[in-house]
């Protein structure tokens, strides 16, 4: 057993959606999260950006003696995370390999969506692990930049007018492809999981990146026995961004459904 705390970062709010299911599942986990809401979004950015960035957010977080870390970014993940595991020491592990199992695994016409990021749709990533699953699945990527940017700002609503404007802009290509599994490949957007939904209908699966990452990342410490002991008092939370904690503290405690008033602090990361 390992009590030592578990790392999570994304570029902003998205990581929160691995978080809660982590919450959920590991009770017992003491979390260090960072969100990188200076530089948000990730996914419009170079291959040689992210890395940058990533290695920025990985070298705060190991200040704090982590026993693994969660790479819940899905643009982070698909353009580097194997060159990450071979820089850095402690397990690491991404969001997108799950999510792609996932999907082909329930996929029943064969026909799979996936929405991300521009970068991470570039990369290919998930395309190629599906079709190593499932050679005969069809894959169709639609990349939806402005989903990062409502969900920071606050609009994830399904009855918000812009949040429907961008999800029948971006979605309904993928209605007409008669799709019947959609991965929401980038952390963000399941915050959009109502509107999705209220767009598509009871007849596609989502397929949550955050939370299959979690899945898999409860997998791994307990296979390398590194869960927390069961006995100890209490978790712990610490919650870290890179620009005013106003906006991320009041978004936060709405998704989390507890408060994070006094847990959140700014701190400059890109020394």
């Amino acid at each position: 057993m390992d009590n030592r705390p578990i790392g999570v970062f994304d570029s902003g709010l998205g990581g929160l959606t691995a978080v809660r299911e982590l919450m959920d599942l590991l009770p017992n986990e003491s979390i260090v999260y960072l969100g990188d809401t200076g530089r948000v979004p990730y996914g419009t950015r170079s291959k040689e950006t992210i890395l940058k960035y990533a290695r920025q957010d990985i070298n705060f977080l190991n200040t704090f003696d982590l026993k693994a870390i969660l790479i819940a970014c899905g643009t982070i993940t698909t353009n580097g995370l194997d060159m990450i595991q071979k820089e850095y020491p402690l397990p690491i592990l991404g969001v997108a390999e799950p999510a792609a199992r996932a999907a082909a695994a329930a996929t029943r016409n064969g026909r799979i969506g996936l929405i991300a990021t521009q970068a991470s749709i570039r990369s290919g990533l998930y395309e190629r692990i599906i079709r190593a699953e499932s050679p005969q699945t069809e894959i169709f990527s639609v990349p939806c930049p402005l989903f990062v940017s409502l969900v920071e700002a606050g609009h994830y609503a399904k009855g918000d007018p812009m949040v429907k404007l961008a999800a029948e802009e971006y979605l309904t290509s993928l209605q007409e492809q008669k799709i019947d599994t959609l991965i929401l490949g980038c952390t963000h957007y399941p915050l959009l999981s109502d509107a999705i939904e209220d767009f598509f209908g009871p007849a596609v699966t989502l397929i949550n990146s955050g939370a299959q990452g979690a899945l898999t990342f409860r997998e791994m410490l307990a296979q390398k026995d590194l869960l927390a002991d069961p006995q100890q008092v209490s978790a712990t939370y610490q919650y870290y961004v890179t620009d005013r904690t106003e906006q991320f503290s009041r978004l936060a405690a709405v998704f989390l459904g507890r408060p994070v008033s006094g847990l959140v602090e700014q701190v400059v990361i890109d020394q």
